[in-house]
């Protein structure tokens, strides 16, 4: 197991670095769109594990909108940022009235509440955290994307750091945790969890946070990045980053599965790749938006 995930990880993590550096920008939203898609797939494939019916197929198509619009409406300019809020605040409205008008002719579903609920919750918790990717690779550096354009180096710095970092304190954790690990953290959600892994995963999180500031020479592309924000970015970091990965379990619990899928040998499904960094990128998009200009 440990030598699937082993390779597994490199694999992802050198098609992280060539697409970031090598795909053009369109090819990027196209994966992006694609990740988003296999990974809301496989959670609504959790909640009929646990019994709960879905519009798996709306959700999915509000989810790939979401995405597409902001890719196409983002940029550097303040009033290209704000038409992608706008454009996310429509898909999202829309999707709400969508799942509900899609509910009345169910006669025969006795789970409408949580039918609607889980629908709408795989359209904010996958496409929705996974669109800040996309605004952390096209928000920046004075040149929209175009067909022929390549990911911003401040868009590339930003991700490869956020990545970098939330997936150092998933590994300390879990080296940390096998090797002195006592204390439980949340058995009725995870019971592999301990509170050495835990500040485990944080001293990884921050060592490497702090090795991007000083090889990074205190910036990460156009955005100013001083050792206190690399201390302190790396601990929230890992903190929101084992949050994720909490909220993922107890998915994974209600419905009696040890992974959302298998797709990622060693790894289990795109979900179980993606849960941290969920929830990492729009606490990394906050700090970057707050910095910018500085």
């Amino acid at each position: 197991m440990l030598k699937y995930r082993v390779i597994s990880g490199c694999l992802l993590i050198a098609g992280l670095i060539l697409g970031s550096f090598y795909l053009p920008a369109p090819g990027v939203g196209l994966v992006l769109v694609a990740v988003s898609y296999f990974a809301q797939r496989e959670f609504y494939a959790l909640a009929k594990k646990a019994g709960i019916p879905v519009f798996d197929r709306l959700g999915a198509i509000a989810g790939t909108v979401l995405i597409t619009a902001t890719f196409l409406a983002v940029g550097p300019a303040e009033a290209d940022v704000a038409r992608a809020y706008r454009w996310e605040v429509a898909v999202l409205s829309f999707s709400l009235i969508a799942v509900f008008v899609r509910q009345f002719p169910q006669k025969n579903n006795t789970m409408p509440l949580p039918t609607i609920g889980c629908t709408l919750l795989g359209v904010w918790y996958v496409p929705y955290l996974f669109n800040f990717f996309t605004r952390l690779l096209f928000s920046w550096d004075g040149a929209r994307w175009s067909f022929s354009a390549f990911v911003s180096p401040t868009g590339r710095w930003l991700v490869l750091y956020m990545v970098a970092v939330v997936k150092a304190a998933d590994t300390g954790a879990y080296f940390v945790g096998r090797m002195f690990g006592r204390r439980k953290l949340f058995p009725r959600i995870s019971p592999a969890k301990t509170w050495e892994g835990l500040f485990g995963g944080i001293a990884s999180a921050v060592a490497v946070s702090a090795a991007f500031h000083h090889f990074a020479g205190g910036r990460l592309g156009a955005i100013p990045f001083g050792l206190a924000d690399a201390l302190g970015l790396g601990a929230i970091l890992a903190l929101v980053g084992v949050i994720g990965d909490m909220f993922e379990s107890l998915l994974k619990r209600a419905a009696q599965a040890k992974d959302s899928s298998d797709t990622v040998p060693g790894m289990g499904g795109i979900l179980d790749v993606l849960d941290s960094l969920l929830f990492g990128a729009p606490v990394m998009f906050v700090f970057a938006r707050w910095h910018f200009g500085s």
